[in-house]
């Protein structure tokens, strides 16, 4: 069986699983820089956090996890499909 798209639900975990940890390390940095960020209005701090943490995802972080995704994905199929045919 061929694999097609992946489905908008595996999108949604890749996405989310891939910004998550950038926008906490993006939190932490800004708080650790805390007397040159506290002072930005929040505009600003969550425009300066979106403009690294979206690019990073899209074309650095959301593809190996999508890759990894489906190399699982292939794992998983070959797996029961050697076990389906040893049954028989």
């Amino acid at each position: 069986m061929p694999l097609g798209a992946a489905s908008i639900h595996l999108r949604v975990v890749v996405t989310w699983v891939s910004i998550f940890p950038l926008v906490t390390v993006g939190m932490t940095v800004m708080t650790l820089s805390g007397p040159i960020t506290a002072t930005w209005p929040t505009w600003l701090r969550a425009l300066s956090l979106t403009g690294v943490v979206v690019p990073t995802a899209v074309y650095f972080v959301v593809p190996r996890v999508l890759a990894l995704s489906v190399r699982w994905t292939i794992w998983r199929r070959r797996r029961s499909a050697a076990g389906e045919s040893s049954e028989y």
